[in-house]
């Protein structure tokens, strides 16, 4: 039964949908605008702490805003300029040092949401045999044809459903799904034996955005660290380490392959997450001396990028084309002849 949110807008209420990840139905609304201003009710369940939307959108509405919006939507952009290829570069880099050591030589790597491809080809120049898919076409045709990456237009969805990969990567990407249960047990499908799974999303518990820029329509679930380990438990996944503390922006988590269980959470597991998300006002959280100092370091970073992106992305489209793989290069020719 539906509770007057007017009246009391902490009642728990019913939205018909039960919690993804414990299988309840008492939600709490926690905002009711996203970070423009424009109406979006966020809810957590009062049962496990996750965080999601009221309303769970469907797959064709997801379908059809990735394809379409999202990149424009988030990003500003439908195909990537130079400052967003020199960022996804950085980020690739950062990415396999910080992975290289749970590769194993003969790893196949496998990226869900691989955006410019720039992750994937950190991989494949590496010597891995690297592959990924992109719902977005903008994004996506600049990974293939600029970058030479294999990187395939479709969703998660659409990968048949067999034991290709070693090793997954799911940067930013866990938090766009709305079924992530049933995203991450089709993720499981495509690993084989010993395979490992990196999930990297925001972190809810953690002062990452401002009050009131917190949530966005492509964001349809918001993690704490236990909501992410509990989740990927159930998924059939074991946590091999934490590569992030519980305050960082940013959850890190390496994991493997394991038997899907429940997960019990204790009673009042949604109070650290609801008061993260209350933590601070407006002038609180940007009077914070980690706020300040984290601004200027991004700032000097960003301007640094913005003047040099156009000449470091021209850098980087030259090594990307002289060193294709032989399956890169396979995939290409391919893709030109049909």
């Amino acid at each position: 039964m539906h509770r007057d949110r007017r009246s009391d807008p902490d009642a728990p209420i019913s939205r018909g949908q039960p919690c993804e990840l414990c299988g309840q139905d008492g939600f709490q609304i926690v905002a009711r605008r996203d970070r423009r201003g424009r109406p979006l009710e966020s809810a957590i369940c009062r049962t496990c702490g996750l965080l999601s939307h009221l309303r769970i959108p469907s797959d064709d509405e997801l379908t059809d805003y990735y394809a379409r919006e999202y990149r424009h939507d988030y990003h500003g952009e439908i195909t990537p300029s130079a400052h967003r290829v020199v960022r996804a570069w950085n980020v690739g880099q950062r990415l396999f040092k910080l992975l290289h050591p749970f590769l194993r030589p003969d790893d196949e790597v496998f990226e869900v949401g691989a955006g410019i491809g720039c992750t994937v080809k950190a991989f494949a120049l590496a010597g891995y045999r690297a592959s990924g898919i992109e719902p977005s076409e903008g994004f996506q045709r600049f990974s293939r044809e600029e970058l030479r990456v294999r990187v395939r237009r479709c969703s998660l969805g659409d990968v048949p459903p067999s034991p290709t990969c070693d090793f997954a990567l799911l940067v930013h990407v866990i938090e766009h799904f709305n079924h992530p249960l049933r995203s991450l047990s089709q993720i499981r499908r495509l690993m084989r034996p010993g395979g490992r799974l990196y999930v990297e999303c925001p972190n809810v518990a953690a002062p990452h955005a401002a009050p009131g820029k917190l949530f966005h329509f492509a964001h349809v679930y918001n993690f704490t660290p236990e909501t992410l380990l509990a989740t990927a438990r159930r998924a059939g996944f074991e946590l091999v380490e934490s590569l992030s503390r519980p305050r960082d922006l940013n959850l890190s988590m390496v994991f493997t392959m394991g038997e899907a269980r429940e997960v019990r959470f204790e009673p009042g597991a949604c109070e650290r997450p609801l008061a993260a998300v209350r933590r601070y006002g407006m002038l609180s959280y940007h009077l914070r001396p980690t706020y300040f100092f984290g601004r200027l370091r991004r700032a000097a970073s960003t301007y640094g990028d913005y003047v040099l992106a156009g000449w470091r992305m021209r850098g980087i489209v030259r090594r990307c084309q002289r060193h294709v793989a032989p399956h890169e290069d396979d995939s290409c020719r391919m893709r030109r002849a049909a």
